[in-house]
């Protein structure tokens, strides 16, 4: 089994545990960092930037259909173990949002950037966020290298 399987798992829960906790926030927020980052508890029922707001279970059926179909698409390739980190930590991050739409109807969000006017997001979205970049990153940067070298 590959080393960064638990990377999925591992943002999974913290997501959730985060989500969880979120729900102790005062109403009007409050600021970690001044003028920097706060934490505003939201209840998002849309996916990014509250697109498809009010459809939360379709949005998690179809979030279930792409993690199992990209699971089944994925299954024996080799990839690199860059390129496998960024998946496990979108997979970890789909993951929990999913649930939260299917359980609860709903993806709690509560981070705040209070430097710029930009919608509050979770735990989960900055996992699909830093994985989808480091993807990119490998891609641009090492995958044509490795293909090529294979040939």
């Amino acid at each position: 089994m590959r080393k960064e399987i638990w990377i999925a798992p591992a943002v999974f829960a913290a997501d959730q545990v985060t989500k969880a906790l979120s729900v102790q926030i005062p109403p009007e927020g409050c600021v970690l960092i001044p003028g920097v980052l706060g934490l505003r508890y939201t209840r998002n029922t849309g996916m990014a930037f509250s697109l498809l707001s009010g459809h939360p279970w379709l949005l998690g059926v179809l979030g279930l259909v792409i993690l199992a179909g990209a699971a089944w698409f994925l299954r024996g390739k080799k990839i690199p173990r860059l390129a496998f980190a960024a998946l496990m930590s979108m997979a970890g991050g789909a993951a929990g949002n999913m649930v939260n739409r299917l359980v609860s109807g709903y993806v709690p969000d509560m981070i705040e950037l209070l430097f710029i006017r930009f919608a509050v997001f979770n735990l989960a979205d900055v996992a699909l966020t830093v994985g989808c970049g480091l993807l990119i990153f490998y891609l641009l940067f090492w995958g044509e290298k490795e293909s090529s070298s294979s040939r």
